[in-house]
């Protein structure tokens, strides 16, 4: 259990470094490549992991706000994931991609990793 916890927050972290990492790259001609793409799947699969580790361990019993923080950070990874589907979707159909959309999946990768590491308890 030692090693397994620090890969996946390396993975974890890497994941969003690949989500934010694009979105800054592109910023003037937003699109979403398909690191972000890869990036959102990855960050959706590890947090999950992450947080099935924690239960396993009891570090969520021990704050009982910490499952809020959590359900927060899931529905935000779940929206980068969205926001990162549909504009892959878009471009491998030869469609334009609204700005909108590709802002969208940077910024709430953003505001996801502002709230795993400014929000503490």
């Amino acid at each position: 259990m030692d090693i397994v916890y620090p890969i996946f927050i390396a993975i974890h972290i890497l994941s969003m470094a690949a989500v934010v990492g694009g979105w800054l790259a592109n910023f003037k001609n937003p699109t979403v490549t398909k690191s972000q793409w890869w990036g959102a799947l990855l960050v959706v699969i590890s947090g999950i992991v992450l947080f099935g580790l924690a239960e396993m361990t009891g570090a969520t019993q021990d704050e009982p706000t910490m499952r809020i923080k959590l359900t927060i950070k899931l529905i935000l990874g779940l929206m980068v994931f969205v926001t990162a589907l549909l504009g892959r979707r878009k471009i491998n159909r030869g469609e334009e991609i609204s700005t909108g959309l590709a802002h969208a999946t940077g910024g709430t990768g953003i505001i996801a990793a502002l709230v795993a590491t400014l929000w503490r308890f």
